[in-house]
């Protein structure tokens, strides 16, 4: 059942990326990425079997944020993909600082909701520091090497190579570095290493299927929104 949800998880998010930018152009995209940000570490908590494997949920909604990158890269250019970059970045600051200062408040005697807030934001600070120095490591790669291929192998014939060249990458960095800043020592080490493999196995899946999501965004710039031609 786990898999079914899985692939439609990943068909909603790739498909809502689309319609954030169909509706409203880049603006969607930067509104996307801070959602996502903020989603994945929230997600990443969460523990399942997927295929007989361990993995942390989160992997589907972060592995969006390079499609939204990408897409941006392709049609405005470097520049506005790493603002995308910083918006995400800015918005997991705000969320963990806003939620600590929430957390220290007092709660009323008829309040049942602070141990499962303490639960989940108790620990997203680890969470977030390791989320924030991945994603802004791993994501200003994927936009320099994004950046690279497409003077390399221009036009829309090299899209994928693009796309999956400069992700595939990325979200190895990004693996590495998450998984051991957020789960070394907590979890023991099978688990620990369950988690890293499943965790880059699951986000190159990813990685391969928003290939004709990025293919989609084409017809997106093209038919959809008059401005953006």
């Amino acid at each position: 059942m786990n898999e079914v949800l899985w692939l439609a998880l990943m068909l909603t998010t790739f498909t809502g990326v689309l319609l954030a930018f169909r509706f409203f152009g880049r603006t969607g995209l930067y509104i996307w990425t801070a959602m996502g940000v903020i989603l994945a570490n929230l997600q990443v908590l969460k523990i399942v079997q997927l295929f007989g494997l361990t993995a942390t949920m989160g992997n589907i909604i972060y592995g969006s944020l390079f499609l939204v990158t990408d897409i941006l890269n392709e049609f405005y250019g470097e520049k506005e993909a790493r603002k995308a970059v910083y918006a995400g970045f800015f918005a997991l600051i705000a969320t963990t600082i806003i939620m600590q200062l929430c957390l220290v408040f007092s709660p009323a005697p008829e309040d049942f909701i602070q141990p499962a807030l303490a639960e989940i934001f108790g620990f997203l600070p680890r969470v977030a520091a390791a989320s924030l120095i991945a994603y802004l490591i791993s994501q200003l790669h994927d936009v320099w090497a994004y950046a690279l291929w497409r003077k390399v192998l221009p036009g829309n014939r090299w899209l994928w190579v693009r796309n999956n060249f400069s992700t595939m990458i990325s979200q190895l960095i990004d693996s590495v570095l998450f998984c051991t800043l957020a789960f070394a020592g907590v979890y023991p080490q099978e688990v620990f290493w369950s988690v890293l493999v499943t965790t880059y196995l699951f986000k190159f899946v990813t990685a391969l299927l928003d290939t004709p999501f990025i293919y989609l965004s084409v017809g997106v710039w093209k038919r959809l929104d008059p401005s953006l031609k």
